[in-house]
């Protein structure tokens, strides 16, 4: 007798018709992140005037301060590989895709940092889950952060 195999309405892909993965999938942001709206609004708040998206920056960083001299990245926990992280862990499914993809992103990350700190730029990396724990709070950091920027210049 001949086996059969049998898959899922979905086609073997879990619980999600291909659809709505797509639809998920186009939802991921890498501009105007809650995270990221968050910290610009504490920012603006707090009189702190920036750029956005600076394409002509290595890293394209989330936000330019030229007043400064320096750039802020908000990093999502799980794209940027947070160390320590509860977040910050490939997952347990696709392994060699998840592993090599997100630690291209760790690279470009660590080279981005490099070629600013090399143009003569401060580099300040915000992360989603300090966000999360204590929106005002961190925007506070980084706000004296940049005020100790300007005394020392």
């Amino acid at each position: 007798m001949e086996s059969e195999e049998k898959m899922s309405e979905d086609g073997g892909r879990g619980n999600r018709a291909p659809m709505s993965r797509s639809e998920n999938m186009a939802r991921i942001r890498s501009k105007d992140t809650a995270p990221e709206l968050s910290i610009r609004s504490s920012l603006h708040r707090l009189g702190f005037r920036f750029r956005l998206h600076r394409r002509d920056f290595p890293g394209k960083p989330d936000l330019v301060f030229p007043k400064y001299r320096a750039v802020v990245f908000v990093h999502g926990c799980f794209w940027h590989q947070h160390k320590g992280c509860r977040r910050g862990h490939p997952p347990k499914s696709n392994i060699d895709y998840w592993i090599g993809k997100l630690s291209r992103n760790v690279e470009r990350d660590r080279l981005a940092i490099k070629a600013l700190r090399a143009m003569g730029w401060t580099v300040i990396t915000v992360w989603e889950c300090q966000i999360t724990r204590s929106p005002g709070d961190i925007g506070k950091r980084v706000a004296k952060r940049l005020k100790s920027l300007l005394t020392s210049q």
